[in-house]
Order: structure tokens, then sequence, then C-alpha cells
């Protein structure tokens, strides 16, 4: 079903409405927890462009660690790829929920690539809160402009780090590192709507310990997500049939 004709000044406002959203809090959030990319780049002696490339093109706090990090350690490039890639799977299952929310007719598959280089554990649980409120043909230059908001930002925190580097103490790097999980959180708690939200977000916080001494950091947050949520969909559906 098409929405209503697009013009050019309701395009502007919903970016615009983005980009407010994103800079309220969720965008400085991300930005603080990547703010300690930068020095990890200069560690390894790459220059300040690779540094916020690397946020730009990858945007994935985890993702950049084991890029630089291996790159230290002396890995091949076929090795880095390989744990860079393993470590991002965690993101399709945020792509697949997001992009229901986002799809209209007549979009390219280029076009939902692009959108999906926005999804994030912020942008995702921010998208899924706030986006229902949203027109639904108003939803694309929104996110974008949410999205962008978030990459850009955080790119400029990189930058930031990167220069900033030597000056900050470990413990202060540390606490900026934590900021992006800690907003996670609290956003996904803020966006439980009922029985299953709660308890998957309870299962979260019991089985990711174990995961992760398990399954390992690769596949840890892939296996709680699934496991977790499946088991809270399946007693909330079966609690309901008791009720019924």
């Amino acid at each position: 079903m098409h929405g209503p004709p697009l013009d050019r000044s309701a395009v502007f406002r919903a970016v615009m409405h983005g980009v407010r959203d994103a800079m309220s809090l969720p965008a400085p959030m991300v930005a603080a927890g990547l703010l300690s990319i930068g020095p990890l780049a200069h560690a390894v002696g790459y220059p300040l462009a690779a540094a916020v490339a690397s946020t730009l093109f990858v945007w994935a706090g985890p993702a950049q660690v084991l890029f630089f990090g291996g790159i230290a350690a002396g890995l091949s490039p076929v090795g880095i790829g390989l744990a860079v890639g393993l470590s991002s799977v965690r993101f399709l299952p945020m792509v697949i929920s997001l992009l229901p929310l986002l799809r209209r007719p007549g979009q390219s598959l280029p076009e939902l690539l692009w959108l999906s280089h926005f999804t994030t554990v912020t942008t995702w649980s921010e998208g899924l809160r706030r986006m229902p409120a949203v027109e639904p043909h108003l939803r694309v230059p929104y996110f974008l402009g949410f999205g962008h908001a978030c990459v850009l930002l955080s790119a400029f925190a990189t930058g930031v780090g990167y220069v900033m580097t030597g000056s900050s103490p470990p413990p202060v790097a540390a606490a900026l590192l934590f900021l992006s999980p800690l907003f996670f959180t609290v956003s996904v708690a803020a966006g439980a709507r009922g029985f299953a939200d709660a308890v998957a977000i309870a299962l979260g916080f019991l089985l990711q310990p174990i995961a992760l001494k398990l399954i390992g950091p690769e596949l840890d947050l892939l296996f709680v997500g699934l496991f977790g949520g499946t088991a809270a969909f399946l007693l909330d559906r079966a609690m309901r049939r008791r009720a019924a």
C-alpha cells in the first residue's frame, strides 16, 4: 500500500525529527563508547583517517576492536575479516526485526542494504521504540536522519579520541566503553511492553555469562537472543492459553 505523496518539506522534517531524537541522548551515548577506538587505531600505527573511516564503514565497537587488535597481533587479513564478520552476526536478527518497519513498495536492494548499515543495538532498540509512532511513509527518512546523526557523531568522537591519545587514564576509557551497553540496557527496558519482553530481558542477563563461557564472544549474543527470546515467547503463549 502506497503512502501519501512525499514532498521535500515532509522528508526534510522527518529527517530532522530523526536527527533531533538521536541527538537527544542515543547518538552522544554511542559516540562516547566509540571514543576509545581512536586511541586503539593510534596504538597500531594507523592514521587518523583510518580510525575515522573504521567508524564510518564498520560502526561496531567490538568489530573495530577485533580489527585493530588483529592488526596489532599480526593476524592475516583473512583471519581479521573472519573475526570481524563473526562478531557482526549478532546484527542479523536486529536487521530482520527492524526492516519490516522500513519496507515500502519499490525499494531496491541497495536501499535496503543502506538502511541495514545503520543497524546497531542502539538504532535497533530506539527504532523499535520510536518508529511505530512515525507515519509509515516517513519512517525511512526518519531512520536515515537518526542513523546518520549517530554515525557522524561517532566518527567525530573517534577522531577526538585519536587526538586525545595518552591524555585519558584507563578508568575513564573503560567507563566510556561501558556507556553504550548501559544505554542499550536502559533503552530496551524502557521499550518493554509485556510479560514476554520482561522475561526475555531477564533471561538475557542470566544466560549471557553462561553463553560467553561455553560459546565464546563471537556468537554468545546471537545464542542468548535466539534461545532467550524463543523461551520467553513460548512461556508467554503458554500462559495466555492457560488464562483463556
